[in-house]
């Protein structure tokens, strides 16, 4: 037997899928507003819940934005907008046995590859600010809450120098998920070292 049960798929998915492929083919584009609730029914033949699942659907996956009273608008979804659909399961995964290590883990080969790119690419402006921003590092030691704020800070200038939007967007997301982390580890004296490091 080669057959396999095949679900049908529910209306709004159908409707969701045919305007995915508009906007994907471009015959909708970024700011266009989509038809309203009612005209969408007539055109796609179906009823209003299925027309607002379907919007529900394409806004999580940052196609539309959907505001009451107004019509859906065409969207580009953002890379801090990918990550912030993915901070609930990462903070999940940090919570489990060994997931800090591994979030640890992966923000260390991260930033090795950022600091990998600063020696290669960066330009005597690039080169100032991660001074500048070495300098409010270094004069930050011994106040760990300002510490742990310019270490980001300076970490975040070397993600700017790659000028590539996803970079920056995951750097601040790795911070954040591990900021509670970095709180109980950063004791003290850990800043100096931590600023030694930097340099």
């Amino acid at each position: 037997m080669i057959g396999v049960l095949i679900k049908p798929r529910k209306l709004s998915e159908e409707v969701a899928a045919h305007l995915e492929r508009m906007i994907r083919k471009g015959e909708l584009v970024e700011a266009d507003r989509l038809p309203s609730e009612r005209e969408l029914m007539r055109q796609f033949g179906v009823g209003r819940p299925s027309i607002r699942e379907a919007l529900l659907h394409l806004s999580k996956m940052g196609l539309v934005e959907v505001k009451s009273g107004e019509r859906a608008r065409v969207t580009r979804p953002t890379p801090q907008f990918v990550i912030d659909a993915l901070s609930g399961p990462a903070r999940h995964m940090i919570s489990a046995p060994g997931g800090v290590h591994d979030f640890q883990s992966a923000r260390l080969f991260f930033e090795v590859g950022l600091a990998r790119n600063a020696a290669i690419n960066a330009t005597s402006e690039d080169i100032e600010g991660l001074k500048e921003a070495l300098e409010i590092n270094r004069q930050s030691i011994g106040d760990l809450t300002r510490f742990e704020r310019t270490d980001v800070d300076f970490h975040y200038v070397l993600a700017v120098i790659t000028r590539n939007r996803i970079f920056t967007a995951i750097h601040a997301a790795l911070a954040e998920w591990l900021l509670e982390q970095r709180r109980t580890t950063l004791a003290k004296g850990e800043d100096r070292k931590a600023y030694e490091a930097h340099r």
